[in-house]
């Protein structure tokens, strides 16, 4: 039998920040986390002194390779006037900050804090594309890197494998591509805020006020479907399957439970925590789904007491338009192959009765690898709160919202899940 785990004490959000992400050539790492800081201490409804916080864990991957830069959790202490309470980094490629916040909550479970400030942040733009890839392939195990197997081409070998199987096709991705795009324009902190029908459109203007001959696109799919508009990357993955190269930082404010309502009247409760470790791509015995998703997903139910169809809402590490549909099978939100057919039939949207990555996900609020899982509970904060304006999803009662985050081609996942009482 299965334990189920419990912790010492329990954990609250009273606080939640998040910088613009995109790709700022002018802002380095601290100005991008001292403006998701300066939010976070604002969110806290009934205020907070900084110097109460007890210690700063900081999710970061690779500053070392991209600016060349490494022991950030110092810097970014000093930065903020943190010096001399203790600081560590975590990293778990893109899961860094996702473990941040296990460590952040262990530590005040464990009863020898009290509040913690857990963030991460990630400054990817001021190398090449090229570099870029270099870099985030260091989270590949070593086959796959020394073969030059960088994430498009993990992602889509995993998505042909996805397709042989389950009988998907390229359209299925591009449904999960129109609906993070349909969301993006609604989210003022991401990188990309244009649907896919208004790229189309501006493309198609920009050709007649050229003169040029103006593209026939009908409609999104059409327009997803010609390689000029959207250039293969990696077979099946196309450029819109991708998610960008970006800058940012997020951070939270945790505390201990019954400490909450000093903070706020509104904490969001920390119910399920789960970890899993996932095998290369070379040992796995099937490529249509992440082992360590399972174990997470199964780890955090059992601790919160309850069953995938009671989250009402989630962000998945939607790196790649393959992936956000299979963690939706092995998230157990639907059953495996069906992945596809629930972002067809609408269940994933904002009005839809399961609404997935209501940020725009990776995909188009952006993925500055050390930020993003601490930004995934940033967007679960405002939407139990009610504080997601034009993206707010319908739901009534909403009260139960998870976060998935994936390190490298499946090797570290979390899944965290959250409500609001």
């Amino acid at each position: 039998m299965k334990k189920r785990r419990r912790l010492g004490r329990g954990v609250a959000v009273v606080g939640s920040g998040m910088s613009k992400f995109g790709m700022f050539r002018d802002r380095d790492s601290k100005d991008l986390f001292v403006e998701a800081y300066r939010e976070a201490l604002s969110s806290v409804d009934k205020g907070m002194d900084p110097k109460d916080i007890d210690a700063l864990y900081l999710g970061n991957f690779t500053n070392d390779f991209f600016i060349h830069q490494a022991h950030w959790a110092p810097l970014i202490s000093d930065v903020i006037g943190h010096v001399p309470k203790p600081a560590t980094r975590t990293e778990g490629a893109c899961a860094s900050s996702a473990l941040a916040i296990r460590e952040g909550v262990f530590a005040i479970a464990s009863g020898f804090y009290d509040i913690v400030l857990v963030g991460g942040v990630e400054e990817m733009s001021k190398r090449s594309t090229e570099e870029v890839a270099e870099g985030l392939a260091l989270a590949s195990t070593p086959y796959e890197g020394k073969i030059g197997f960088t994430f498009p081409g993990v992602f889509g070998a995993t998505a042909c494998a996805y397709f042989a199987r389950y009988g998907a096709t390229r359209e299925h991705l591009m449904n999960v591509t129109i609906k993070s795009h349909n969301n993006a324009p609604l989210n003022p902190k991401g990188q990309y805020r244009a649907s896919i029908r208004d790229l189309m459109l501006a493309k198609q203007e920009k050709a007649r006020k050229k003169g040029r001959d103006v593209p026939a696109w009908e409609d999104e799919k059409a327009f997803l479907s010609d390689p000029r508009a959207n250039p293969e990357v990696a077979w099946p993955l196309h450029l819109f399957d991708c998610c960008p190269i970006s800058d940012g930082a997020a951070c939270l404010l945790l505390v201990a439970e019954e400490l909450a309502g000093s903070f706020t009247d509104a904490p969001l409760h920390i119910i399920g925590l789960g970890q899993g470790s996932g095998m290369g791509l070379h040992a796995k015995a099937d490529l249509t789904c992440f082992e360590a998703t399972r174990y997470a997903a199964d780890e955090a139910y059992g601790m919160a007491g309850i069953e995938p169809e009671d989250v009402q809402i989630a962000e998945v590490h939607d790196c790649f338009s393959i992936a956000e549909i299979i963690h939706l099978e092995d998230l157990g939100f639907c059953k495996p192959g069906e992945g596809y057919k629930m972002v067809e039939e609408g269940r994933t949207r904002l009005d839809g009765d399961k609404p997935i990555n209501t940020s725009g996900g990776l995909k188009c609020k952006g993925h500055p690898v050390g930020a993003t899982g601490v930004s995934q509970v940033h967007e679960i904060w405002k939407q139990l709160r009610q504080e997601a304006g034009p993206r707010q999803v319908p739901i009534k009662d909403l009260r139960i919202g998870a976060t998935h985050n994936l390190g490298g081609t499946g090797g570290t996942c979390t899944f965290t899940i959250f409500e609001r009482r």
